[in-house]
């Protein structure tokens, strides 16, 4: 395969954010390929997509065919402990599967990886989801490549295809008041989380860190 065709790899491609990844990226046309490591089937469909199975442990074979300066990485693996079952099942995805992305990412050369991370992700917090978050941080900046984007969404307000009960009584809770929340409070659009994403993959120079507070709107603009 040409190292020219433009590659996007999305990892976590039927969650919140990164189906509005890849549904963002299908308008676009800004890729000639979409390779989704994934364990079930987008709804969304389209020529360019690439079903790859999400063994995060044998990447090298799993994407063998995509490499060079023409690939970017979308990470936007997120689970939660309820989900997962376990603090350990938990750290498999947030941080194992993210580091591993990111190695592969090195050895692929790839152009960028961008990392959807939470807002208050901090490797010394006693919070253990953002214990792990910030870990995961540190680690893709240690052993990732060398252009990397994070991005700290807040809340994020979106239709989730499972329940996530303390996300969807933040959100009720905000609503009345989201008006007169700062910026760096409100809740936030996946779709903005996304085209945030999108943009700092296109740009030249992106920030290292995009804050939540500068995520709204990037749907629209």
């Amino acid at each position: 395969m040409p190292t020219s065709v433009r590659t996007a790899v999305i990892a976590g491609a039927t969650g919140l954010v990164g189906g509005c990844v890849l549904a963002q990226l299908i308008a676009s046309r800004a890729y000639q390929r979409l390779i989704l490591p994934t364990r079930r089937a987008p709804t969304l469909n389209d020529p360019r997509i690439e079903l790859r199975s999400a063994r995060f442990d044998a990447l090298e074979d799993v994407l063998s065919d995509a490499h060079g300066p023409a690939l970017d990485l979308y990470c936007c693996l997120g689970t939660t402990i309820r989900k997962a079952g376990s603090q350990a099942a938990f750290r498999a995805v947030d941080f194992d599967a993210v580091l591993a992305l990111a190695r592969w990412a090195r050895r692929a050369r790839a152009r960028r990886f961008l990392l959807v991370s939470a807002m208050g992700a901090d490797a010394r917090s006693r919070v253990f989801y953002n214990c792990v978050k910030g870990e995961a941080e540190d680690a893709v900046r240690r052993e990732g490549p060398d252009s990397i984007v994070i991005l700290r969404p807040g809340l994020l307000d979106g239709e989730r295809a499972e329940v996530r009960l303390a996300e969807r009584i933040g959100l009720a809770l905000t609503r009345p008041i989201r008006a007169l929340l700062p910026a760096s409070l409100r809740p936030v659009r996946a779709e903005d989380v996304a085209a945030a994403m999108i943009d700092a993959a296109r740009a030249e120079r992106p920030p290292a860190v995009i804050a939540s507070a500068a995520m709204h709107g990037a749907a629209s603009r």
